[in-house]
Order: structure tokens, then C-alpha cells, then sequence
């Protein structure tokens, strides 16, 4: 029997779950995020080849689009911290005691990785 909870969107919202809440759903958005890029970069290919379709270079102009290389970069090395953590946590389920540390180590990883990639791809950008 399943259970038949009614918990609206915006009561959704509100729950207090904290880091990990954030981290599960960030996760979650992420890989779709991964989805629909590599899904939009398989069509784009393919309109390219196969027909020459404007609408394949346009996708590829939107790729090389700096704000869009950055927004891509940290689902994709977000999805990855956060993945390698929730692996670590299900290998030594002891350490699901300290999960908090395990988000916030996640965090002190993250950080200086993206900030490697918007050095990068900001001086690209700007032309320096």
C-alpha cells in the first residue's frame, strides 16, 4: 500500500531538510541538466550532418556561449562531488553519522574546482 501524502508544491518548498535536502535535489537537477545537453547536443549533430539544418548550427552558437559553458561545467562537476560523496557515504554506511561534514567537505571541494573553471573560461570570454 503506498502512501497517500498531500503536500503541495509550495509546502514542498518550505521543508526544512537542510544541506542534504539541497544536495538531493541539486543532484537530481543536475543530471537532468546532463540529459537534456547531451540529448540537444546528439540532435544538433545530427541536424548538422544530415541536413545542413540552421537550427544545428544555432544549438552549437548557444553551446559556445560562455554563461552557457559555465552553467554546464558546474552541473557536470557538481553531479560528480556530490555523486563521489553519496558513494563513499553507501560503501561506509558508518559514516552516515557525520553526512552534514560529508556536504560541507563536499562543498570545500566543489568550490575550488568551479573556481579553476570560471578563471578559465571567463579569461577566454573576456579575451585576456
Amino acid at each position: 500500500m503506498a502512501l497517500n501524502r498531500k503536500v503541495g508544491f509550495f509546502t514542498g518548498l518550505k521543508y526544512k531538510g537542510g544541506g542534504p535536502m539541497w544536495a538531493w535535489t541539486l543532484h537530481r537537477v543536475s543530471g537532468l541538466g546532463m540529459a537534456l545537453f547531451v540529448g540537444l547536443h546528439i540532435l544538433a549533430g545530427f541536424l548538422t550532418q544530415q541536413f545542413g539544418s540552421e537550427v544545428g548550427l544555432t544549438i552549437n552558437i548557444i553551446y559556445e556561449n560562455w554563461i552557457f559553458q559555465l552553467v554546464v561545467f558546474f552541473l557536470v562537476i557538481f553531479h560528480a562531488v556530490n555523486g563521489l560523496r553519496v558513494v563513499i557515504l553507501d560503501l561506509w554506511p558508518a559514516l552516515l553519522e557525520y553526512q552534514r561534514e560529508a556536504i560541507w567537505l563536499e562543498w570545500f571541494v566543489f568550490i575550488p574546482i568551479y573556481g579553476l573553471v570560471l578563471i578559465v573560461v571567463l579569461k577566454h570570454a573576456l579575451g585576456a
